[in-house]
């Protein structure tokens, strides 16, 4: 009877702060959706009241007006654009390194496998300025390539994801479709696909997620304000020579929430079976 009430308690006091540390994780993007109804000069005076006074819908529209004409209609579709494109393009290019790594053999495979993996100990901030240097070169500046192309040729965390995830499939598969014919791709395309649609779907959902938030890489790239971003054009909102509009900013935050709010928990079940068996066989 002792343990079973210690256990009790034990398990209830981990209820209770995972509660807590999900009300303070949650607590910053409340007051922000409740701020986007407030008026500017009150988000700040008010800012320990998560009600406000006077609900202000109006700052959805001023918000959605943006600037020098272009409306965040626009932003939100340069973001999709680009954000699709570079999903699509890591998906194919890292499920095509993946299975070479994971089912193909040739030499010298572990050394170019290591290469790859070294490339993980890269800081981003290294390659930027020689990238930079090169799309500037090829005329690439001002234009969604430099966001999207890099995606086409891979990246090792996913490749790596991928790879893991292949590993546990039974190689009797394909030796079983090269009985029947299949060929290296069709057995790539036809069995190998299929069956890592978990993995697949989370790699998708990761790459999203940073495409989505990719602030610098919008900055440094896009200097045209019919090409920006919603991240970037977030940031137009902060004005320190005037005033800024704090309402309008969070309001249009509070909309750039909603597409990876709706894809978490759309994909949510694949990610963690993405995750959970990924990694299960060396």
């Amino acid at each position: 009877m002792i343990r079973q009430s210690t256990f009790s308690w034990g398990k209830l006091t981990i209820q209770f702060m995972c509660i807590v540390i999900g009300v303070a994780s949650l607590y910053p993007i409340v007051w922000m959706v409740a701020s986007s109804f407030k008026d500017s000069s009150q988000v700040f005076v008010s800012a320990h009241s998560l009600i406000p006074e006077v609900w202000n819908f109006s700052n959805y529209s001023n918000g959605w007006r943006g600037f020098a004409g272009i409306t965040f209609g626009t932003f939100f579709t340069n973001t999709i654009i680009i954000v699709c494109t570079a999903v699509l393009g890591t998906i194919i290019s890292c499920s095509l390194v993946a299975y070479g790594f994971a089912r193909v053999k040739f030499k010298f495979k572990g050394f170019w496998f290591g290469t790859v993996m070294l490339t993980l100990l890269l800081p981003g901030q290294i390659v930027q300025i020689p990238q930079y240097i090169i799309f500037h070169q090829m005329g690439w500046v001002n234009t969604f390539l430099p966001l999207i192309v890099p995606s086409f040729f891979g990246s090792a965390f996913f490749v790596f994801l991928l790879m893991q995830f292949i590993r546990t499939l039974p190689y009797e598969l394909d030796e079983a479709a090269k009985i029947d014919g299949c060929s290296r791709f069709g057995i790539f395309s036809r069995i190998i696909l299929p069956l890592i649609k978990p993995a697949l779907v989370t790699a998708a959902i990761f790459e999203f997620y940073w495409s989505w938030d990719n602030f610098f890489g919008a900055l440094i790239y896009l200097g045209k304000p019919q090409l920006y971003t919603v991240s970037v054009a977030l940031r137009l909102f902060a004005d320190p020579s005037s005033g800024t509009d704090w309402s309008a900013m969070f309001a249009m935050a509070t909309l750039s929430l909603i597409p990876p709010i709706l894809v978490f928990f759309v994909f949510q079940r694949y990610i963690v079976e993405g995750i959970s068996t990924t990694g299960l066989k060396g």
